[in-house]
């Protein structure tokens, strides 16, 4: 799972070069720029102690930017904006840490990296977000854009001339409302002529750029569905009308769904019922064309008008950089995550499912069976079932191959992935489900998915368990506490007591509690009545907790909070921190102690013995006998 295997970030081209940026969990997990040019040699560009991974959101994304083979990027340990220059020299061009960038493009001709800045010298909680521009040179840097809250996408015109940007404000997510401005960029790099495009009134707008002739084109949700449109001769116009989401949610800089082959010519992706496609829209008549590929999740698209690479993936094939020559040759694995082969035989292949929920609604997710020709169950035995409830809790549920999944199913388990209500690939009315009803839409939909599954008698209904991360790391306690499905579950850096995330984390997401519940102190009792902490006297079962000390999004004291509780109660608990680990654990070692800690907290609490030695995790109120 860890060992031997890179998780991929960003992919770039830059002449006839290709660009990835790779988290190697070996190097706990530090991001590295790597380069490979046409005669195929691989080559790394940031070596240690360098990090190319930036802080902006805390979630970071679009580290680096590259113009004729500089490469321009965040490192995370001191948050500078550093160049590595053609001949390898690297050097940095700011010089406060408190200062913040991401998601820069270079302006050649005025000598500067134009991108987000996020201040933090006079507060973590209320830093200023900014479009600036750094001399890239080092001589200093300036704002061009300030005044609202957040900042995103600052696209420069293919002549220089005009600048695109994405702005929104609280309490207001990128997914929830945002707008889309231009401005003319004058000789020395000052902007003027400001002009909002489009958004604002519930739009979503997300990826602004520019075609080869000059025309802005963007994603728009305000059709129901994110789409790609334009804006054309003072009128805005959708490209290709479709029932499908063409992005997913801005939580990350760096996000590309779409770019240009030519200026009548879109290479892009989309995703309908859980599964991703790439396409080709012809610009002039909005003709869309599905491109067959074996792969079902694609990112990060970039064209330099003869070849198209990306990130993509699938339920037989670990993510890998990509590249296809735009005349249809056959697509060519540039970089794979790892070199690991497994006999198919052990993978269990996902389908996707509905199922009925709460007020005659649907609900989806990915499901598998488990999967493992060594073993066989016990004649009449049914599985033990996990339920994921992924992140976000805008994300979704993803259907490439997975060895954190893999897991599972060659051990007995069968996995549901679950896209509850707010999840990403089915428009912006499912999206909307979640807004005033988290912690009860996502509850009901993961614990519907669980009895949909054991009414069909495809899992055991007494062994059903629950487990996420972040956002659905809450899922999962809410679920727990709330409803009387399951039989334990895992959290990894979830959040337990409502209030103090809304009143003690960063800035990006300090309103998002808005339209999840409700706005702060005003529905303090929303706040107060969906808080797992608060109702521990309804849980009865077992929980077990993983949490990074670092974590600034969901500090420790929100899993601690939780398992001293129920330690007082004298159910089974189990309590797994990792110093230097955020939110999201990127050493090899500490996720395998978390991937095997959970099956071997799973294996104590249903009565089962691995066919593998695992080093215990400290459970507490565990009955030995």
């Amino acid at each position: 799972m860890v060992k031997g295997t890179i998780r991929f970030e960003q992919v770039l081209v830059d002449g006839s070069d290709t660009y990835w940026m790779e988290s190697r969990p070996t190097e706990g997990g530090r991001s590295v720029v790597m380069r490979r040019t046409p005669d195929g040699s691989v080559e790394e560009l940031t070596p240690q102690p360098y990090n190319a991974r930036d802080r902006v959101h805390e979630y970071g994304g679009g580290a680096v930017a590259i113009r004729d083979g500089s490469v321009y990027f965040s490192n995370f340990d001191d948050n500078h904006l550093y160049v590595r220059s053609r001949d390898g020299r690297i050097r940095a061009l700011t010089e406060d840490s408190k200062m913040r960038y991401a998601d820069g493009e270079i302006d050649v001709a005025r000598g500067h990296w134009v991108g987000v800045r996020e201040d933090h010298t006079k507060s973590d909680i209320f830093a200023e977000n900014t479009i600036v521009a750094v001399n890239t040179d080092g001589s200093g840097e300036r704002v061009l854009v300030s005044g609202n809250d957040f900042y995103a996408f600052p696209r420069l015109s293919k002549d220089g001339t005009r600048l695109a940007y994405v702005t929104w404000n609280h309490p207001n997510m990128p997914w929830d409302d945002t707008e889309l401005w231009t401005a003319r960029v004058a000789e020395d790099g000052s902007l003027s002529d400001f002009e909002k495009v489009a958004g604002g009134d519930g739009q979503s707008i997300l990826q602004p750029k520019w075609s080869p002739d000059g025309v802005l084109y963007y994603i728009s949700d305000e059709s129901n569905w994110w789409n790609i449109k334009r804006f054309k001769d003072g009128e805005t116009e959708t490209v290709a009308a479709m029932e499908a989401d063409f992005t997913s949610p801005n939580w990350a800089f760096g996000q590309s769904d779409y770019d240009f082959i030519d200026a009548s010519t879109i290479i892009c992706n989309y995703t309908k019922n859980g599964l991703w496609h790439l396409a080709q829209i012809d610009t002039e008549s909005g003709t869309l064309r599905p491109i067959e590929s074996e792969y079902t999740s694609f990112s990060s698209i970039h064209t330099d008008g003869q070849r198209v690479v990306f990130l993509g993936g699938s339920p037989t094939s670990f993510p890998a950089v990509v590249m296809a020559k735009v005349n249809g040759s056959e697509p060519q694995v540039l970089q794979k995550s790892t070199e690991l082969t497994i006999d198919p035989a052990y993978l269990s292949i996902p389908r996707s499912i509905e199922f009925p929920t709460e007020n005659g609604k649907t609900a989806y997710g990915i499901y598998y069976r488990p999967t493992n020709p060594d073993y066989t169950a016990p004649e009449g035995e049914k599985p033990p079932l996990l339920v994921l409830s992924h992140g976000g809790p805008t994300s979704a549920a993803s259907s490439v191959l997975s060895l954190a999944k893999q897991y599972w199913t060659s051990r007995g388990f069968a996995v549901l992935d679950v896209n509850y209500g707010g999840s990403t690939g089915y428009g912006r009315e499912y999206r909307d489900r979640l807004k005033g009803q988290w912690g009860i839409v996502d509850v009901d939909d993961c614990s519907n998915g669980a009895l949909y599954l054991a009414k069909r008698g495809e899992v055991d209904g007494k062994r059903l368990a629950i487990a996420g991360g972040s956002a659905g790391g809450y899922t999962t306690l809410a679920s727990l506490v709330f409803r009387d499905v399951f039989n334990a579950g895992a959290s990894y850096f979830g959040l337990s007591e409502l209030e103090v995330f809304a009143t003690e984390t960063h800035k990006f997401e300090s309103r998002y509690m808005d339209s999840l519940l409700g706005p702060y102190p005003q529905a303090k009792d929303v706040y107060y009545n969906r808080s797992p902490i608060h109702f521990t006297d309804q849980l009865s079962c077992p929980v077990a907790f993983f949490q990074g000390l670092d974590d600034k999004i969901v500090p420790p004291n929100q899993a601690e909070l939780m398992v001293e509780a129920l330690r007082k109660k004298g159910l089974p608990v189990s309590y797994v921190a990792f110093p230097g680990e955020g939110h999201g654990f990127r050493r090899a070692e500490n996720i395998q102690r978390a991937q095997d800690g959970e099956f071997y907290f799973y294996s104590r609490v249903f009565g089962f013995e691995p066919a593998e030695h695992i080093d215990p995790i400290p459970i507490d109120n565990l009955d030995e006998d």
